[in-house]
């Protein structure tokens, strides 16, 4: 590390909390709102989460931004396509792994001091160790990053995160194709219409007719019906705050329920009436990763819940999978249950008899675990959360409209903007990067504590997530790694890059990059991730 960018990183290290709380880069974050653990990289290594190259080089093979698979990686999009293990767990200590060359050559694994705690607390207080970036020294520092062709058309906004002044944009208010920064609009819309403690509650209830039963959806797309032991996010084992809700724990409730009443032998309904509208997405296909979306599935729709596959089979009918991986845990525990399971006749009543019960993590887990690794799947649950919170259909286009209806109450500049889902596969989706940077600045306000989520769920540079791979030795941005923190986006030709970074002088800021170019989708990411560095080592004054 040059003097310079030494230097910078102790200005950083003098600057005061963000926005009353301490939001730690590389590190155990956030205590507002509660926090997902980030794992804490040691000198000389990174993190072992799944890399993040947003969709590596199946850009130039029409394959758009699939992200997320639950338990495991191994999402096309917004995810590398390598076979390494996830993060560790919270407060573990990474090992290190080999990685493949990073985009512009050299050795991605030569070691990189892990930022200090001092050189990622990020601030919104002014001062002489934090002065306000001016137009010209932003437009000053950037340029040379802007002239690199691979970018091609490009866009791009900075603001201040305290308060969000835009200090330096071009083509800020000009509508691009968002690709899974789009999922930064669903979360602050979705954090704002929905506490942040609320759980997704799948549930089994007495039926209408005798001996009957019923399997509630409940809209959690990462119930698992793996043991306990098997489950993992990021190729890791989960924790209490991220393990997802158990099939089987459900199916055990249910028969012990059943027996205390008498009864071991049973129909079996299920009711996916949560939702509504078409379940498939419009650009899905067998390639895509993302299952129709209905209230009711196990492990994202999975054919093999274990699967590394870039983007595995999923089932045609997540529902009807799930009710029959129920039926099976049922016979499991002795309960005789007749025929196939078929979906309800009708909606389970409200106040029917509860058999059993299981919860997700809360919604503020979902929305970090849904930008940590880009979950296409759950990114519209989410959505359909919020689309119910607002009193809009949980569809495709409720979900759209709620999103739209939140983000204008909050403030958010919505001029230009378009939004047809929740996860931002859709290539019809809309938003200019003034408008990103809104949504960032308004998720760091102290005024909105209950979207602090939407920072700490952002992917580290270097280290998690979908950045994981990214700010390597070679990549010309590697001073920065630890510094940024940005949701990543990426369909045929189209990449985008928003977040914060940490500039020279200690200062927060939110950026957003679009891009649409013709170029290979890393050298693309690398120009972006460049833009981003810089930010990170100058004061631009």
């Amino acid at each position: 590390m040059g003097a310079g960018v030494g230097a910078a990183r102790r200005r950083r290290g003098t600057a005061a909390g963000l926005f009353g709380t301490a939001l730690l880069v590389a590190g155990t974050v956030l205590t507002s709102g509660g926090a997902y653990a980030q794992p804490a990289p040691t000198p000389g290594g990174h993190s072992t989460a799944r890399a993040g190259g947003d969709q590596g080089d199946r850009d130039d093979q029409g394959r758009d931004d699939q992200g997320g698979q639950g338990e495991h990686d191994g999402r096309k999009g917004d995810q590398d396509r390598d076979k390494d293990k996830g993060r560790p767990r919270p407060g573990a200590s990474p090992t290190r792994r080999a990685e493949p060359p990073a985009p512009g050559g050299g050795d991605p694994t030569a070691a990189r001091p892990a930022p200090a705690a001092a050189a990622v607390l990020a601030t919104a207080q002014t001062g002489p160790e934090a002065a306000l970036p001016t137009t010209q020294g932003l437009q000053q520092a950037l340029a040379a990053a802007l002239a690199d062709r691979n970018l091609g058309t490009v866009t791009l906004a900075v603001a201040d995160a305290a308060g969000g002044q835009l200090l330096y944009g071009s083509g800020e208010n000009t509508a691009a194709t968002p690709a899974s920064t789009t999922k930064l609009a669903t979360c602050v819309a979705a954090l704002s219409l929905v506490p942040g403690d609320t759980r997704l509650t799948t549930r089994v209830v007495k039926g209408t007719t005798p001996g009957s039963i019923t399997l509630v959806g409940g809209g959690d797309p990462t119930l698992t019906a793996l043991p306990a032991d098997q489950v993992q996010i990021g190729g890791q084992p989960t924790d209490p705050d991220t393990a997802p809700a158990s099939l089987d724990a459900l199916a055990r409730q249910t028969a012990a329920a059943l027996k205390a009443a008498g009864t071991t032998t049973v129909t079996l309904d299920y009711d996916v009436s949560l939702y509504s509208g078409n379940p498939l997405h419009k650009f899905h296909d067998d390639d895509t990763n993302i299952a129709p979306v209905v209230p009711l599935m196990v492990d994202e729709g999975r054919v093999d819940p274990k699967s590394r596959e870039e983007a595995p089979k999923r089932v045609a009918d997540p529902a009807a999978s799930a009710a029959e991986a129920f039926t099976g845990l049922l016979r499991a525990q002795g309960v005789t249950v007749e025929g196939r399971a078929k979906p309800a006749a009708a909606p389970a009543a409200a106040d029917a008899p509860l058999l059993g019960r299981v919860d997700s993590p809360t919604i503020a887990r979902l929305v970090e675990r849904l930008l940590t690794t880009s979950d296409n799947q759950l990114a519209e649950a989410v959505a359909r959360r919020a689309a119910l919170a607002a009193h809009q259909p949980a569809s495709f286009e409720g979900a759209a409209a709620a999103v739209t209806q939140e983000l204008s109450k909050l403030g958010v500049p919505m001029a230009g903007v378009t939004l047809n889902d929740g996860s931002g596969l859709h290539t019809g989706n809309g938003i200019p990067p003034a408008v990103l940077v809104r949504l960032l600045a308004l998720a760091a306000s102290d005024q909105h504590p209950a979207l602090r989520p939407v920072l700490t769920g952002l992917p580290v540079a270097g280290f998690t997530g979908t950045l994981a791979k990214r700010y390597g030795s070679a990549s010309g941005a590697a001073d920065a790694a630890g510094l940024i923190r940005a949701k990543t986006g990426s369909l045929s030709g189209v990449n985008t890059l928003a977040g914060t970074v940490v500039d020279a002088d200690g200062r927060l800021l939110v950026f957003a990059v679009m891009t649409r170019s013709p170029a290979l989708a890393d050298s693309t990411r690398a120009a972006m991730d460049r833009i981003a560095a810089r930010l990170a080592t100058c004061g631009c004054h």
